[in-house]
Formats: structure tokens, sequence, C-alpha cells
């Protein structure tokens, strides 16, 4: 089979692996849409992000949905020629945090196409791939395998609500309009938030987060003043998505949620400055957001179900061959939101 492997920051290379067969309680899936994420792009761009580095050549990928092409010995409630989404969370179930129901914590996690542990655990950007069946989760009829591919960053999303607490009736900012910002706008307003506003510095993301269902999008590069008007009688949202990873969008945010509002952190950006005489004086909640687990089956079944719809969020598709153009594309953000890649 051939698979997506990346062996040093813009280095990355079309090769042929042996795919293996199905082990017991496995199934084998013809991986046919994979989504480009920002870790992906961070490891073909930089070579990895923070502390975290390529040091043996990697498969990337961990948004992936396929067909089942063949079954390993014990495996029930799923057959040959059923498409599904598959999780990449594999969590080791022994730990402590697992035994406790803290499987995004997990102390062995192999969560495909990362270079935390060394060995690396490969990702599943490859034609065929051996899953757990546990991992699987069939996609209903007329969903198309795009939209199956979306279940993992979408099950981020539902995590971060998940953590956030109930949205009904409550007034939402979401700050960071790529992929993961967009689909908390869906998260958000499938879990009963009244208002949805959006922020970003870029105008085509923007069209995309109106488009998805936020009630009223600011470019706060060109008009900061629209989301500072917010911070009257000490703000007006209730719950902040922190997207961007940005410390400016941070602290703008500061000041336009309510006190004791809830402000979850979703976006990465390394080491900021925040503003703790705010958090204190307004008693905010500073939340982070970590991965998911449960919520990846929730994921699909929104999906599934056509809660949501992600369709408008897919802005490219790219054959495997064409994998290097497909990373150029889904870096740049005036062209692109969710950029795949097709497997067949």
């Amino acid at each position: 089979m051939k698979a997506v492997v990346i062996h040093a920051a813009k280095d990355l290379r079309i090769e042929e692996r042996d795919p293996g067969v199905p082990e017991p309680g496995q199934v084998d899936v013809a991986i046919e849409a994979g989504g480009i994420c920002g870790s992906d792009l961070h490891y073909y761009n930089h070579g990895g992000f923070g502390t975290i580095r390529l040091r043996e050549p990697m498969i990337l990928g961990h948004e992936i949905a396929g067909t089942i092409r063949a079954l390993g010995a014990g495996v029930s409630g799923l057959a040959i020629g059923d498409r599904v989404a598959v999780s990449p969370s594999r969590p080791c179930k022994h730990c402590d945090y697992c035994l406790k129901g803290l499987q995004n914590h997990c102390l062995n996690m192999r969560f495909y196409g990362s270079a935390m542990p060394m060995p690396h655990i490969q990702g599943a950007f490859r034609q065929r791939l051996m899953a757990e069946a546990w991992q699987c989760h069939k996609v209903a009829d007329g969903i198309s395998i795009n939209e199956a591919a979306f279940a993992e960053p979408f099950a981020v999303t539902l995590h971060a609500v998940n953590r956030a607490g109930s949205l009904l009736g409550k007034r939402v900012l979401v700050t960071g309009c790529g992929p993961i910002g967009a689909l908390t706008i869906l998260a958000a307003r499938a879990h009963g938030a009244r208002e949805i506003v959006a922020t970003d510095v870029m105008d085509a993301v923007l069209v995309k987060a109106r488009e998805i269902g936020a009630d009223r999008t600011i470019n706060v590069a060109e008009h900061p003043e629209e989301l500072a008007a917010y911070s009257v009688n000490k703000g007006s949202f209730d719950v902040m998505f922190e997207a961007s990873g940005n410390e400016r969008a941070l602290r703008a945010g500061l000041e336009v949620l309510r006190p004791r509002g809830i402000l979850m952190q979703l976006g990465l950006g390394g080491d900021i400055s925040v503003p703790q005489n705010v958090i204190v004086s307004k008693e905010i909640d500073l939340r982070g957001s970590f991965r998911f687990h449960e919520e990846f089956g929730l994921a699909v079944d929104l999906i599934s179900r056509k809660v949501v719809d992600v369709k408008p969020l897919l802005t490219g598709i790219y054959a495997l061959d064409e994998a290097v153009k497909a990373f150029e594309a889904a870096g740049d953000r005036n062209r692109s939101m969710k950029v795949q890649l097709a497997f067949g």
C-alpha cells in the first residue's frame, strides 16, 4: 500500500508500506478520506511543535474514514462493506487515568500520527489500516465518506463543549475561525447556544463562520471596537471558546466575558501572558480542553443524522499522489478551511 510519510520539515514522501492483516478483534479498513489537521501541518512545516520533534520517519494523519474490507477473528457488530469513521484515540484502558474515565489523558496513549513517544505512533494516512473494531463507528447511508472524516475534529469541539457545561440559552464567543473554531460553532449551536459571535483576522474564514451558523462575525484586525463594545456592564458573553492560540484574542475575550464566565482554551500557541487581575476580579473560570474520547461516537452520530452540516467546511480534495500540493493548500488560510486527501 501507499502511505504519506514525513521525514523532516518540508520532506513529505509517498512510500510503499506493508498493510499487514487484521489480528483478532481488528478490521481491515480501506481508507478513502483523510483530513489534514493543524498538527499535521506543524510536522510538515516545522518538523514538530514545541518540544515535540520528529526523530524518525512517521506516517501522518488521524482524521480518517473508509470502508471495511476484512474482519479479524471474533469481530461482531461490523461487516465487510460497512463505511466507518475511525477514532485515532487508542488509550491503554489500564492506567490510572483510563480507570477514572479520563482516557484522553492516558499515560500510554497511542494516538495516530504522534511523535510524542519514541518510537513514534504511526499515523493513518495510508491506503489500508488495521484498526481495532471498537475504534470504528458506522456511518449512515447518505453521508459522504468526506463528511465522515470530519468526525475527529468535530469530536475535539464536542469535548470542549462538554468541558464548558450547559450552553442552553447562553451567549457564546468563538475566537479563531479555522476548522476547530468553525466546528465549535456547530457544536455550540447543537447544544443550545442562544447567540454565537465569531471573530478572526481574516474575512475568508469569517464568511464560512456565517455560512455555518454564527449570528455575527467580527474582523478584529479591522474593527476591534466592535468586539470591545461587548465589554459594557462588565461583559456580555457567558462562554468563550478560544481556538486561535493567540494572546491578543484571549485578552480581548476576557474583557467581554461576564463575571463568572467560562473561558475554554482549545487553541495552542505556546507560552502567553495572562491578565490575572481580570480573571480574579471577574471570577473567570479558565479551562483547557484536550482531545476527546467518548465524544467521537457522538460526533459520528450527529453527522450521520444530519444534525450538523460540515460540508461547507470542505474546501479541497487532493489525490494521494498530490499530498505535497494538498499540504501547501491546507496551510493557506486565504483559500482553505479543511483540505482532505483521497486514498483511492
